[in-house]
């Protein structure tokens, strides 16, 4: 009894605190007034993965009542409802921000408005028509979705630990390692990308597993980019890459 009460606040702090906090601020299906901590980001991967899932049953779902199309409209319909759309508004902000033919510091202010530009109104239509023309051409499969989706989080978490962060403080900053001490993220993030290539094997063959690697160079694409017009990412530049990286991922998965 009491090494198991003696295990019960290390379970719970070490991997229920975390996700809990990961979860709420991943969706829109939980709430927290506490601020997240570094751990929550270790389990980006396996948040995105279950999001993937869930897409996916919603995805298969739909194909057995609708056309293919129908179908692929309420997948990425059940996406932003998942997700409350925050890394859209990431993709969104980053296209006006990074594109913008202003300094690096109004690039970053650009980024932190509101409103939505020309160059953040293409990159949403683009990247939402792109993806239910992917979709509409594949057979549904909740576990290439779910590779998708926990790479993509991945690809953040590895961003986040790789680069400087633009800002001097922002929304990611509470999942920022705090010590120069051991941060076990980023190997957590490696681990869901070999887990995503194996899911996306399993679920798509080997087309699957192109378009996830596919999805990877070209999140690490986009981050390059935001490296050299901002100096490091920023919480939009994340989305951005994680929107870029599922949404490539898909087209190449559904090629011929």
């Amino acid at each position: 009894m009491t090494s198991a009460a003696a295990c019960a606040p290390t379970l719970r702090s070490r991997f229920l605190e975390p996700l809990r906090e990961a979860t709420a601020f991943l969706t829109p299906a939980s709430h927290s007034e506490r601020a997240p901590s570094p751990a929550a980001m270790e389990l980006f991967p396996v948040v995105g993965a279950g999001i993937g899932l869930i897409e996916g049953i919603v995805w298969c779902g739909a194909r057995r009542m609708w056309p293919d199309l129908p179908a692929a409209a309420l997948a990425v319909a059940a996406d932003v409802a998942l997700t409350g759309a925050l890394h859209l508004d990431g993709l969104a902000d980053a296209a006006d921000g990074l594109f913008a033919h202003v300094p690096v510091k109004d690039r970053l202010e650009i980024m932190a408005e509101p409103d939505l530009g020309t160059f953040g109104a293409t990159a949403l239509v683009l990247s939402l028509l792109a993806r239910a023309a992917a979709l509409s051409s594949l057979e549904p499969s909740p576990l290439l979705l779910s590779a998708l989706t926990c790479c993509s989080r991945s690809v953040m978490v590895v961003a986040s630990r790789a680069l400087p962060y633009a800002r001097d403080a922002g929304l990611v900053t509470p999942f920022l390692p705090t010590t120069g001490g051991p941060d076990a993220a980023r190997r957590f993030a490696i681990a869901g990308i070999g887990a995503s290539v194996l899911l996306a094997g399993i679920g798509h063959g080997r087309r699957g597993v192109l378009g996830l690697l596919a999805g990877c160079v070209s999140g690490a694409a986009v981050l390059a980019v935001s490296r050299r017009r901002v100096g490091g990412f920023t919480g939009d530049v994340l989305g951005a890459a994680g929107v870029v990286c599922e949404t490539i991922g898909l087209l190449v998965a559904a090629s011929r």
